[in-house]
C-alpha cells in the first residue's frame, strides 16, 4: 500500500465543550454564539445580552444536560464523529489501495481546524476535500464551517487545493440510509408507526433572506417518505431547538408532538435527519424533552431512531461523496 494518496479529507462538525462542566460549557457557548452566522444581530445589541445574561444563566443548565448524555470517552458528538472518521479512513484505504489521510475538525472548540490542517500538512497533503457533516446546507452551519476554515488559512503562506462539499440532502445513498434505519426500527418494534422527521430550526428570517435550509430539509423528508411509501397522513415534518423570541421555522416540534395524540396519532417514531451524529439535541432534547411532551399529552409509544453515526450505511455514503468529489485529483 502506498504511503499516501493524492488527497486528504477534512471532516467538519459543529463542536462541543471539552467537559460537561460550567466553565467549559461557557467557553464553548461564547465562541459559538459570537459567530455572526449563528446570531446576526448587531454586536452592540447582542454582546451585552450574550455576556451579561445568556453566559451567566445558560452554562450551568446546559452543563447538567451534557452530564446526562456524556459518554465514558467524552462528548457523544466528538466520540461518534471520531469513530466515523476512522471507519471512513479505513474504507477509503481499502478501496484505493492507498493510505488516505482523514482528519476531524470542529467549527467551535476542539479539535480545531488548525490542528487538523497541520496533521494533514504533516502527511504531505496538497489537495483537501472538505466534508461538512451537515446533510442540509445552511449559512448557520456549513457556511460557518467554511468561514472558520478560510480564517484559519489567513496566516498560511501556501494554500492547498480545496474541494468544498455543499450538502447531500437528496443523495440517494443518504435517503436510502435514513429509510433503512426507519425500517430497522419498525422491524425491531414489530409495527410501523407514524414517522416524525424533526430538524434543527433556524429563525424564519434567515430563510426569508435566502438561506436554502428549509427547502433542503423539506426535500429530504419528501424523499424519505417516498422511499418508505408513506401516505401524507403517515408522516410529519417539524423543526426543533428554537431559541429566543423571534419566529423560527414552523411547524414547531414541541407544539406538534403535544397536539398529535388529540389527532389520533398516539404511537410515533421520530428521526432527526439534520444530525449526522447524535448529540445533545437528539439524545436529550428529542429523546427526553419531546418524548415527555408527547407522552404527557396522551401519547402511548415514542421511540427515537438514532442518527446514522458510524453505521455501515453512513460510512458508505461518506466514501461515495469523497470519491465522487475527488476525481480531478485521482
Amino acid at each position: 500500500m502506498k504511503n499516501t494518496s493524492d488527497y486528504g479529507v477534512l471532516m467538519m462538525n459543529l463542536g462541543t465543550p471539552d467537559a460537561p462542566q460550567t466553565p467549559e460549557v461557557r467557553r464553548f457557548l461564547r465562541e459559538f454564539l459570537s459567530d455572526s452566522r449563528v446570531v446576526d444581530l448587531s454586536p452592540l445589541i447582542w454582546k451585552p445580552i450574550l455576556n451579561l445574561i445568556i453566559l451567566t444563566i445558560r452554562p450551568p443548565k446546559v452543563a447538567k444536560i451534557y452530564q446526562q448524555v456524556w459518554m465514558d470517552e467524552g462528548s457523544p458528538l466528538l466520540v461518534l464523529s471520531e469513530r466515523l472518521k476512522e471507519k471512513v479512513k479505513e474504507a477509503l484505504s481499502e478501496k484505493t489501495g492507498q493510505t488516505v489521510p482523514v482528519e476531524l475538525a470542529m467549527t467551535y472548540g476542539n479539535p480545531s481546524v488548525e490542528l487538523a490542517a497541520n496533521k494533514l500538512r504533516e502527511q504531505g497533503v496538497k489537495n483537501i476535500i472538505v466534508v461538512p457533516m451537515y446533510p442540509q446546507f445552511s449559512a448557520t452551519t456549513t457556511a460557518a464551517a467554511y468561514d472558520r476554515l478560510m480564517n484559519s488559512l489567513k496566516s498560511c503562506p501556501h494554500w492547498p487545493s480545496l474541494q468544498l462539499l455543499h450538502d447531500y440532502a437528496d443523495h440517494p445513498m443518504y435517503i436510502k440510509a435514513l429509510s433503512n434505519s426507519v425500517r430497522a426500527q419498525w422491524d425491531k418494534q414489530g409495527e410501523r408507526r407514524h414517522l416524525v422527521l424533526s430538524y434543527h430550526g433556524i429563525p424564519k428570517r434567515y430563510v426569508t433572506n435566502g438561506d436554502p435550509y428549509a427547502r433542503r430539509c423539506e426535500t429530504t423528508s419528501r424523499l424519505v417518505a417516498e422511499e418508505l411509501e408513506l401516505g401524507d397522513h403517515e408522516w410529519t415534518h417539524v423543526y426543533q431547538s428554537r431559541f429566543g423570541r423571534e419566529e423560527w421555522l414552523k411547524p414547531y416540534a414541541d407544539a406538534t408532538l403535544k397536539a398529535l395524540p388529540s389527532m389520533g396519532v398516539k404511537k410515533i417514531n421520530i428521526i432527526s435527519p439534520a444530525f449526522s451524529i447524535d448529540c445533545i439535541e437528539t439524545l436529550e432534547e428529542v429523546t427526553l424533552e419531546l418524548g415527555d411532551e408527547f407522552k404527557n399529552n396522551g401519547g402511548l409509544a415514542f421511540d427515537y431512531i438514532p442518527a446514522l453515526n458510524d453505521t455501515p450505511d453512513q460510512v458508505a455514503l461518506y466514501v461515495n461523496l469523497i470519491e465522487q468529489n475527488t476525481k480531478q485529483w485521482t
